[in-house]
């Protein structure tokens, strides 16, 4: 039996669309299977604890466990698989997020619970101490980017990723259009790892 960690992206949640889509499609088609989608907290230091606590907790219930990861949740991932050796998916990932959040600073409204959450150089600075680059074992990650990501410039996921087993489709946007669909793919990469 084999678990999957999903982390969302920025001011997501368990409830969104990708999430929800992976509830249902490891409860039809992998029933045996764990899959693990907590709520991570708005700050990064925290989320990320929260996200190594989650992954510590699977790796004593099951031996092969990994990750999936989009936009915020793959730049996550990034850091997880690294650290611990684990493959992970990462769907349109986040390149370098501390960058791109500088235009987010102050007040940020969740989108699944309007919360407002104030984002601020702390947060920057926590994930800088996050960013993996270059990526050290590149053969545990494969990357999925859809060119239509109207949030994330994709290229800057094909250059930091480029020595990665990776899926581009042209269009789509930066939830991935089709997600769900590609679940054979993803669940064909996790075999090569493990006997999934």
């Amino acid at each position: 039996m084999s678990a999957c960690l999903y982390l969302h992206g920025f001011l997501s949640s368990p409830h969104s669309q990708k999430a929800q889509q992976l509830m249902s499609y490891y409860q039809q088609h992998r029933p045996s299977d764990e899959l693990v989608i907590p709520a991570l907290p708005f700050e990064p230091e925290t989320a990320i604890q929260l996200a190594e606590d989650t992954l510590t907790q699977l790796q004593q219930r099951h031996s092969q466990v990994y990750l999936i990861g989009s936009s915020l949740g793959g730049f996550y991932a990034t850091f997880l698989a690294e650290k611990y050796q684990l493959p992970a998916v990462l769907v349109n990932p986040a390149v370098r997020p501390f960058e791109l959040f500088a235009d987010y600073l102050g007040p940020n409204t969740h989108f699944y619970t309007g919360e407002v959450h104030e984002l601020t150089m702390t947060h920057i600075a926590q994930l800088q101490a996050l960013n993996i680059d270059p990526i050290q074992q590149p053969q545990n990650l494969l990357l999925l980017l859809q060119t239509g990501d109207e949030t994330l410039d994709y290229r800057q996921a094909a250059q930091l990723y480029r020595a990665c087993p990776s899926w581009t489709e042209g269009g789509g946007n930066h939830s991935f259009e089709q997600f769900i669909e590609r679940m054979p793919t993803v669940l064909e990469f996790i075999r090569q790892h493990y006997d999934v």
